[in-house]
């Protein structure tokens, strides 16, 4: 008489395996793509004066190093109302028809620029756009000057965005807007994915332990 054979049951480790294979790729599709250059605020109420706008480029080109960021600045604010707060080692600010350049000796590949300006007063507005145009060393360029419109998909090469409040409170420092709540979400769905895959594992190994070879 042959022996009864449990029926075959899945290994814990490709279970496992499998559960964090599928949370990647949650994440992966759930998250955008953010925006390559970012503007923050040290005070995002409309017309506030005195304001620092800190701009962060993301370096794209991993052979060649940021030589120039030039800004288009929002309608309300003038070029001769902008100056160069902080900035990488040697790169200067000069003022343009519509905004402003600041550059220099070319930064290491990899690494993002940063600088920061101090604007006299932000305009009455409810959010600001500022296209950038990036240039690295050996004449690449980089355009972030497509503004992102209510209820339409982000754009590919999104200018970045602060958004204002209406000035009647104090608020903290604002950053721009370069995604949207799908991190977040994707974060929390690949979360409940590994779990379930965990309590399906200690399931399945509960249910071997009671199980019988015999008959």
């Amino acid at each position: 008489m042959k022996a009864h054979r449990p029926p075959s049951r899945p290994r814990p480790r490709r279970i496992g395996a499998l559960a964090v294979a599928a949370s990647a790729l949650v994440l992966a599709t759930a998250a955008p793509a953010l925006a390559h250059t970012e503007v923050s605020a040290s005070d995002s109420r409309a017309l506030a004066n005195n304001v620092t706008l800190t701009f962060e480029s993301e370096a794209e080109d991993e052979g060649a190093g940021f030589t120039e960021i030039r800004t288009v600045l929002p309608k309300g604010i003038d070029p001769g109302d902008v100056k160069l707060k902080q900035a990488p080692k040697g790169w200067k600010l000069k003022p343009t028809d519509d905004g402003y350049s600041v550059g220099g000796p070319a930064l290491a590949p990899g690494e993002n620029a940063e600088h920061s300006v101090a604007v006299r007063q932000l305009p009455d507005a409810t959010s600001l756009a500022s296209k950038t145009v990036d240039t690295y060393e050996g004449g690449k360029v980089s355009r972030w000057i497509e503004v992102a419109r209510a209820g339409e998909p982000e754009p590919e090469d999104p200018a970045p965005l602060l958004k204002l409040e209406d000035g009647k409170e104090p608020s903290k420092t604002a950053a721009s807007d370069g995604g949207s709540a799908w991190p977040a979400v994707g974060i929390i769905i690949g979360v409940c994915l590994f779990a379930l895959a965990g309590g399906f594992v200690l399931f399945q190994q509960r249910r071997g332990s009671g199980g019988s070879d015999t008959e």
